[in-house]
């Protein structure tokens, strides 16, 4: 016969048992990355510092199954697939080609962005404040950041007449930014060189066009196949002595001239946040999406030095952070 006094011991034991059930449930996150988990190092590990804060620790109650198209767009149908049919909770996608791809896999699981030029654009969301649907997350307005890039880039080099844009037409984000960059490149009297990549292949002969149309310097935007070749165009780029601006730190880390943009690092942590949300009940539908809030810019000293590209005091002063 069950007394009183252990009625009432049950019924407080049970708020306990019920968190610990609750804490022992195994989530699954679905990745689709552009890069390889490898090169995606520094913000795929924010990523999971702000789930481990929020209680999701890899192993007990965290799986991550990461998939990258390694630079090739096509892939990236094949992959969300590949995610929706191992039944993932929650899909983690970065930029506009493999948010929409996984946006045309399923309808029903979350999606959260973790960098997104513009998502109203793209079509993937009705509007900032109430995105609809299963996407939401955060954007990394790329686009109108296009012309600040080049107020810097033009710091650099005061005498640039002629820029090269490198761009890939095929990513609806980059095609945005062009729209940006040239009515924004011809306001300040720079004639903008469009070098449309759509492949890997196509990268060195680019460079060789640029240098045809005596471009003084190069602008490169984020998209998967810059991403995946980050490498090769920095070297092309010291090749041809073009000094160029790009979008994210790990350009200039690698030997990159100047990046200025969002905390890539701090859009995964924030995204986790939004994972967080979801799997406590809340709609992707009815979370706003949400805009940076950090910008950086980054200076190879080394790099401008090799190119005999002189540093402003005022730009080393407004630096993020520089490679000496």
């Amino acid at each position: 016969m069950i007394t009183r006094r252990d009625l009432l011991g049950l019924l407080c034991l049970a708020p306990f048992a019920a968190q610990a059930q609750q804490k022992r449930r195994l989530y699954r996150v679905g990745v689709l990355e552009t890069t390889s988990l490898r090169a995606n190092t520094e913000n795929f590990d924010r990523f999971r510092k702000g789930m481990a804060e929020r209680g999701y620790v890899e192993g007990p109650g965290l799986v991550i199954a990461y998939r990258s198209a390694d630079g090739r767009t096509e892939r990236f149908p094949e992959l969300a697939t590949e995610l929706v049919r191992s039944k993932v909770d929650l899909i983690l996608a970065r930029g506009t080609p493999a948010t929409l791809a996984a946006k045309r896999a399923t309808s029903s699981i979350p999606i959260v962005m973790a960098a997104v030029a513009d998502p109203v654009e793209s079509r993937l969301a009705a509007s900032l404040a109430r995105p609809g649907g299963n996407v939401t997350g955060l954007t990394s307005v790329t686009g109108e950041l296009a012309p600040r890039r080049l107020e810097l880039l033009k710091a650099l080099v005061p005498k640039m007449s002629r820029v090269a844009v490198y761009a890939n037409l095929d990513n609806l984000a980059a095609a945005a930014s062009w729209k940006e960059m040239e009515p924004a490149t011809r306001a300040m009297g720079i004639e903008p060189v469009l070098l449309d990549v759509r492949n890997a292949e196509n990268i060195a002969p680019a460079f060789e066009q640029a240098v045809r149309e005596r471009a003084d310097a190069l602008l490169v935007g984020i998209e998967t196949l810059v991403q995946s070749n980050r490498d090769a165009i920095i070297e092309l780029a010291a090749k041809h002595r073009l000094p160029a601006m790009y979008s994210a730190r790990e350009f200039v880390d690698a030997g990159g001239l100047v990046s200025y943009g969002v905390n890539y690092a701090d859009l995964y942590y924030r995204a986790a946040g939004y994972a967080d949300r979801i799997f406590k009940g809340a709609r992707p539908s009815e979370l706003p999406i949400e805009r940076p809030t950090k910008f950086s810019l980054f200076i190879n000293r080394r790099t401008a030095n090799s190119l005999g590209v002189v540093i402003p005091p005022d730009l080393l002063l407004r630096a993020d952070w520089t490679v000496d």
